[in-house]
């Protein structure tokens, strides 16, 4: 049974270096408030889902907080609580209407740098070799913070560029749907100029996930630098996720 979930998507099958991802282990999404029974079931029965990483903010959380299910392992992690401006929520989005293509690339490099992205991405990553279990990660519109995530995951795995940014983008095709339904709904709060800004805010762009690279790049010297020096990951991270999630 497959049930439709906005931008939700497995990183299973993607070719890597020296094999693929193994399926059923790695799931990305937006959040999951409201599911209907048959989302959960397929959540819970189909897809195995036992942990669950919500990188949203408290405030976020709490105003749409995730349908769970017993017994699944829910774990909160904010990589932006110490950002002061940014542009992946909806509140934002609004609020930084006007500059959101600099607030987003300022956003991206905050995911880089920021003491909250550093320690989040880290727990994030050291759990999943700790604990391999089928995780599903997310934040509000799946894009951004869970963007990164999923690239993180996917060059430390051994995927191409190429496939790393064909990924990334896929969310915008995947939440065409939902992204038209919030402007329809905030319409009437918001001048023209602001829904224009808002359906730009609800993309991806590839220069944002770029920014991201040439952040690492610029802080420490390449992603393996990023990788050890940034998020204090061992110097076998890669080898040990490779040996966990790559078949």
């Amino acid at each position: 049974m497959t049930v439709s979930l906005t931008n939700f998507r497995s990183l299973g099958g993607y070719p890597v270096a020296n094999g693929h991802i193994r399926d059923g282990l790695l799931f990305r999404g937006g959040q999951l408030d409201d599911l209907s029974g048959n989302q959960i079931n397929y959540l819970q029965r189909d897809l195995k889902i036992t942990r669950i990483i919500d990188f949203r903010s408290l405030d976020e959380r709490k105003q749409f907080p995730d349908s769970l299910w017993q017994p699944v392992e829910y774990q909160p992690i904010d990589v932006l609580i110490d950002a002061k401006k940014n542009g992946v929520s909806i509140d934002g989005m609004i609020d930084n209407a006007g500059d959101i293509t600099d607030v987003m690339l300022a956003t991206y490099e905050q995911l880089v740098v920021s003491d909250s992205a550093r320690e989040g991405y880290h727990q994030f990553l050291e759990e999943l070799i700790e604990k391999p279990e089928p995780t599903f990660f997310h934040c509000f519109a799946g894009k951004d913070r869970t963007g990164v995530a999923a690239a993180i995951i996917l060059k430390a795995a051994g995927a191409d560029q190429q496939l790393i940014f064909d990924d990334y983008l896929r969310t915008n095709d995947a939440r065409k749907a939902a992204n038209a339904k919030i402007i329809q709904q905030l319409a009437p709060k918001l001048s023209v100029a602001q829904q224009h800004s808002l359906a730009q805010a609800l993309v991806v762009e590839p220069d944002y996930l770029q920014r991201f690279f040439d952040t690492v790049h610029q802080k420490y010297g390449s992603f393996d630098g990023y990788l050890t020096t940034g998020l204090r990951l061992p110097a076998d991270f890669s080898e040990k996720l490779r040996k966990l999630y790559v078949q």
